[in-house]
This record gives C-alpha cells, structure tokens and sequence, in this order.
C-alpha cells in the first residue's frame, strides 16, 4: 500500500477541514508515493518515540499531536524538531498528524465512552449540518449519581491512570458531567452553560480551578496525557478493521511527568 492510500482513507474519515485554523495536521513530513509496510502510533511524536518507532521497523507514523505547528526557516541538527525531520527522512519513516480534527470527530466520543455517558450532546459546537452538530467534548450522564470524590475514583479507573486532580467538595454529589480531552480550560463557560455538575479535562492551573469551584463546577483533572492516550488503541482497531494487512504497533504508554 502506498502512503496516499492511508492518507486518503484518514482524510476521508476524518478530514482536515474539521480541524482548528491554528492546528497543523496531515502529511507533515515524507512522499505520498512510499510505501507502507508497518504503522507506528503515538500521542507525540518524541525523540524517544521515534527511537522506537524505527526499532518496530515502521515506514509510517501516525500521532495526534503534529511534530510542527509553526514555520521552520532552518532543518538541522541543532534543534529537537530539526534531528527528528532528518531522522524520519533517513529512515524513510511519513509522518502524518491528525490532530484537532479528530478531537471533533474521534476523541470526543471516545472520551464519552470511556466514561459510559449517556444522553450525551456535544459540549462547544464547531458546525452544525442537516445530520446534527459537530465540536469539542462532551456532555451527559453518568452511570449513576456519585459523589466527587466516587467519580475521581471512577475517572482514575476508567483510564488506568495513577492519579487525578481534583476541584471541589470530595463529598458533593455529582451526576451530569461534561469531558474535553487535552487542555479544556477555554470551555468552562460551555460547561457551566450546559449545567455540568463536574468537569473531566487536563492542564487545569491553580485560578481556572478555584474559578470553577466558585462557579459551581467540580473538575477533575486527569491529565492532557491520561485524558488523551487512548488515541492509539482507537486508531489501531479502526486501522486494523480496515487494513488487516498491516502491522500496527502502538507506543508504550507512559506518562511524561513523574509524581513524586
């Protein structure tokens, strides 16, 4: 298979158009016309990562967070961006990114699965087409209703992460909650204008926390990494449903920080 059958498959499912303005996705880096043999994905695209990548033996790289946002005016040695563009030429490794756009249309109910909402709707529309809206996040409900600190425990479990941070009264109870993945902060308003009791995103900061409190919105923060690593196992079912010929090989998951 040829490099500009997958993409095109990827862009079918889910194409560029759906993603941010300021976003980077789709070939980034290698020749449309390479062959694919063996997929490698990720959530980023690390020095490390691709370290591993090469010792899979992979041609192809698919990650959700794009190794370039910005332009580059030099490609060298000298800089991480730089070594890692060199490294995947040598290799003859593409690079695909896909990114806010399968936020919109893969990531947002993935997140809703793993946490078994119910009654969902989205939580900040992008469109709105004859066959519904599309957007960032979710809301719904959960399960059953829980306290707090219950539904800390239960966001902890359902993503296999070590820990949580959370915002908010441990013993209050909540039911209707809303998930972003990723850095959800800029949606609070969304939330609380959709009547969320808590809120499931990553990289919430000490001010947008005890706003939200103040607001009366619980968060949980699990993480940009543990909100978002999920991206690999998914991409691999639907890649595997589709191009059963192919190897896929996911990146180990591990977190990028440490808690000591």
């Amino acid at each position: 298979m040829k490099v500009k059958e997958l993409t095109a498959w990827l862009e079918n499912k889910y194409p560029a158009k759906a993603a941010e303005h300021w976003d980077n996705v789709g070939l980034l880096v290698g020749d449309d016309e390479a062959e694919v043999s063996h997929i490698f994905l990720a959530l980023d695209l690390t020095e490390e990562t691709l370290e591993e990548a090469i010792q899979a033996g992979a041609d192809m790289i698919i990650t959700h967070h794009p190794m370039i946002f910005g332009g580059i005016k030099k490609i060298n040695n000298h800089d991480f961006t730089g070594r890692k563009i060199m490294c995947l030429i040598r290799n003859n490794i593409s690079y695909y990114a896909m990114h806010t756009n399968y936020d919109v249309l893969g990531m947002a109910d993935l997140s809703a699965d793993y946490l078994k909402l119910e009654e969902r709707e989205v939580l900040s529309v992008t469109e709105e087409t004859k066959d519904g809206c599309e957007g960032f996040g979710r809301v719904g409900v959960l399960p059953k209703q829980m306290s707090l600190r219950e539904c800390g425990e239960f966001v902890k479990a359902a993503l296999s992460l070590n820990d949580v941070k959370i915002y908010g009264d441990l013993e209050q109870p909540v039911h209707r909650a809303a998930i972003c993945t990723g850095s959800g902060k800029s949606m609070i308003s969304d939330v609380l204008a959709k009547g969320a009791d808590v809120y499931v995103t990553g990289d919430i900061d000490h001010h947008t926390g005890i706003d939200a409190v103040a607001a009366g919105l619980a968060v949980i923060d699990a993480g940009h990494y543990g909100t978002e690593y999920i991206f690999m196992d998914a991409m691999k079912k639907k890649l595997g449903e589709n191009f059963p010929e192919l190897p896929i090989t996911c990146a180990k998951v591990k977190s990028p920080y440490t808690i000591l």
